[in-house]
């Protein structure tokens, strides 16, 4: 009687954390399928024009990329992905790198005047959007940049 009533109160407990998960496993979980994740500046590379940005820059960049509103997803057919990843356009873009153990993630950020294009590139899959900041439209990097 005592293993029907431990069995069924077990059971109890394991549906009501099925169907109402604490909010940090839901966090967890909807951080590793996010499009516009949050970056943490340690874990990242960030180069432009072929150069790493200085740790500043860096850490204003990341803090400026996580702060940015998200806008809207433009559609990717399949085929089309060098046009998103290499598009015809004067800007030279922002390219950070993440890398999670064996994972690679690249990030190309286009700034423009009333918006920024951001091109993610895991592996073959390309996913691009467009966000929405003041500060990261118009971000400048100094003069002096590491080699």
């Amino acid at each position: 009687m005592t293993w029907t009533a431990f069995a069924i109160l077990m059971g109890g407990i394991l549906l009501k954390l099925l169907t109402s998960p604490p909010s940090a496993v839901v966090g967890w979980v909807v951080s590793k399928f996010a499009l516009h994740p949050k970056l943490d500046s340690k874990k990242v590379t960030i180069t432009f024009n072929g150069r790493h940005l200085e740790e500043e820059e860096k850490i204003k960049l990341i803090d400026y990329f996580n702060e940015a509103l998200f806008l809207e997803r433009y559609h990717i057919f399949p085929g089309n992905e060098e046009m998103f990843l290499h598009p015809e356009t004067d800007v030279i873009p922002f390219i950070i790198n993440i890398k999670r153990r064996k994972k690679e993630l690249n990030f190309f950020v286009y700034n423009y005047d009333d918006h920024v294009d951001v091109v993610k590139q895991r592996k073959k899959k390309v996913a691009s959007y467009s966000l929405s900041s003041e500060y990261l439209q118009n971000f400048t990097i100094s003069k002096s940049i590491n080699v």
